[in-house]
């Protein structure tokens, strides 16, 4: 069965290479979001079970979105692709319940590592 998985990011590039580095042969229905309401919209809808999220978006951004799926009590997976490596920021996705923060840009190999850590894979 496939995993709906939500690429949430208001890049169309970024979500492009995000597709581009999903391991093949993983079974995922995608859907793609544009900003932190539509990534919320399609968690509330189901179609984001596991979700790759960036935290600068216009309207809502990640941090917002963590906040309401923490709030709303989704069970969504969310691993953050974000440029923002600062530690502040990782400590705080990984206290809204991201799973992990990994930095923009993603390529397969990095994907598949650390997909295959949560044993997600």
């Amino acid at each position: 069965m496939s995993i709906p998985l939500l690429i949430c990011d208001d890049s169309a590039m970024a979500r492009k290479q995000v597709k581009r580095a999903i391991p093949e042969g993983w079974d995922v229905d995608i859907t793609m979001a544009t900003n932190g309401v539509e990534g919320i919209d399609a968690i509330r809808s189901g179609k984001g079970e596991m979700v790759f999220l960036d935290l600068t978006m216009p309207e809502l951004d990640g941090y917002g979105v963590l906040e309401k799926v923490k709030t709303e009590g989704h069970k969504s997976i969310i691993i953050v692709i974000s440029a923002d490596i600062q530690p502040e920021a990782r400590e705080r996705v990984m206290g809204l319940g991201a799973l992990d923060f990994v930095k923009k840009p993603i390529d397969g190999k990095k994907l598949t590592e650390v997909l295959t850590k949560y044993g997600l894979l």
